[in-house]
């Protein structure tokens, strides 16, 4: 019987063939362009926060006593290749590397601004984050006096790849200090923080302007070998007590709210489009019932039983459902793996993006999540749509029905 059943259900769900395929079509439609706006919102994300991570904090990052508040190079931490190489040996520690940092004024012969000078190693740098990604021209060599600048603080100063600029800041001794350098490259992290007044330079070099031992840093970063950063950050607070160990949420909570802002925004689509959804099958299935009202009406006049027919409208609702949902997920991969490996090129738009920490191509990212999720939506959908036309069969007197006919 339910065999039967099952094969009606498939016949009668095509009854009206272009009715139909419009409403899996719409279906598949509506859920491929759901799922690839939630891949793109997530993948907005995650860039942005790998992004940051690996041009800055890491999953963590230790910084001497008071120097996040006060900003003063006098709280620095010694020894910081040993502390390092302590950091590699912990369990869930994948890399660390360790970085010195200085306020001051960046100057060229017609504009000067507030900037931070970072030393940074560049073998270092490429085991951590790859920082050879984030050239945008010139090459990756210091030489003699070369320095590297980022984008936005190049537009702000009118400057060009060797074009030379000086930078004065204050060394540990309190001394002023002002040295003259060349652009060796242009440096786009899409960090908000880095690119606006970031310049970088040799690790050691900087180390000897600011007249302080040769392993001394300013911070200390590192990656993680999984998810469990609060566990690490505890173990690694408890390693090192006399420094202050925070996680990149502490450090960066805006994207953390960006990245819930835009998961609302998912929320909010997703809502939407089942919604859409839901109103195109309970249209076509309360149709469908009026088409066929006399025949249900003599198959319950000849003792059919009441939930056969709940059975089979629920069978067709289903059916349509699932080919849509089909259609969507196959459309709807292809999208997003599309957007993954090319991205969506909006450079017209590249200085709004790079404002709120994005690349001016947005890529997307593909969970199972996205497709598991819709598959229970539009199951319920097609279960829930058939409520009220089932209501209207369960109401329907086999005898009207009849005269009806005649």
């Amino acid at each position: 019987m339910f065999k039967t059943i099952l094969h009606l259900a498939y016949k009668n769900a095509f009854l009206r063939r272009s009715r139909a395929i419009l409403l899996i079509v719409m279906i598949g439609v509506s859920m491929a362009i759901m799922i690839t706006l939630e891949g793109l919102y997530d993948g907005m994300t995650v860039h942005m926060i790998e992004k940051t991570k690996r041009s800055d904090s890491g999953d963590i990052s230790l910084f001497a006593k008071k120097y996040r508040i006060e900003g003063d190079i006098r709280f620095h931490i010694n020894d910081a290749d040993k502390k390092v190489s302590k950091l590699k040996n912990l369990t869930g520690v994948k890399e660390a590397l360790w970085r010195i940092e200085s306020s001051g004024l960046v100057q060229t012969a017609r504009k000067s601004r507030p900037a931070k000078l970072i030393g940074i190693d560049l073998q270092a740098e490429e085991q951590f984050g790859k920082f050879s990604d984030f050239l945008q021209e010139g090459s990756l060599d210091f030489g003699k006096n070369g320095i590297f600048i980022g984008n936005e603080l190049a537009k702000k100063l009118g400057v060009h790849l060797h074009s030379k600029l000086i930078f004065s800041m204050q060394d540990s001794k309190h001394q002023l200090q002002s040295v003259a350098f060349r652009i060796k490259a242009i440096i786009h992290t899409t960090n908000v923080s880095l690119d606006p007044q970031g310049l970088y330079i040799a690790r050691e070099k900087l180390n000897q302007l600011l007249s302080l031992e040769k392993n001394s840093a300013t911070q200390i970063a590192l990656m993680s070998k999984h998810t469990d950063d609060a566990g690490l950050q505890k173990r690694i607070q408890q390693e090192f007590p006399n420094l202050n160990v925070q996680s990149f949420t502490e450090l960066y909570p805006q994207l953390k709210e960006t990245e819930q802002i835009f998961k609302k925004f998912n929320q909010i689509s997703f809502f939407i489009v089942m919604s859409v959804i839901f109103v195109g099958i309970l249209g076509v299935m309360y149709v469908s019932i009026l088409d066929r009202v006399r025949e249900f009406g003599i198959l319950l006049s000849i003792g059919y039983s009441y939930r056969y027919i709940r059975l089979q409208v629920l069978f067709e609702a289903v059916v349509l459902g699932l080919l849509g949902y089909i259609l969507g997920a196959l459309l709807g991969w292809a999208f997003l793996e599309y957007l993954k490996n090319y991205g969506l090129d909006f450079r017209l738009f590249s200085d709004g993006l790079s404002m709120f920490g994005l690349d001016s191509t947005l890529y997307a990212t593909i969970k199972t999540a996205y497709f598991s999720s819709t598959f229970i939506a539009i199951i319920v959908a097609s279960m829930l749509s058939v409520i009220l036309p089932l209501r209207k069969i369960k109401i329907l007197k086999p005898i009207e029905v009849i005269r009806s006919i005649g």
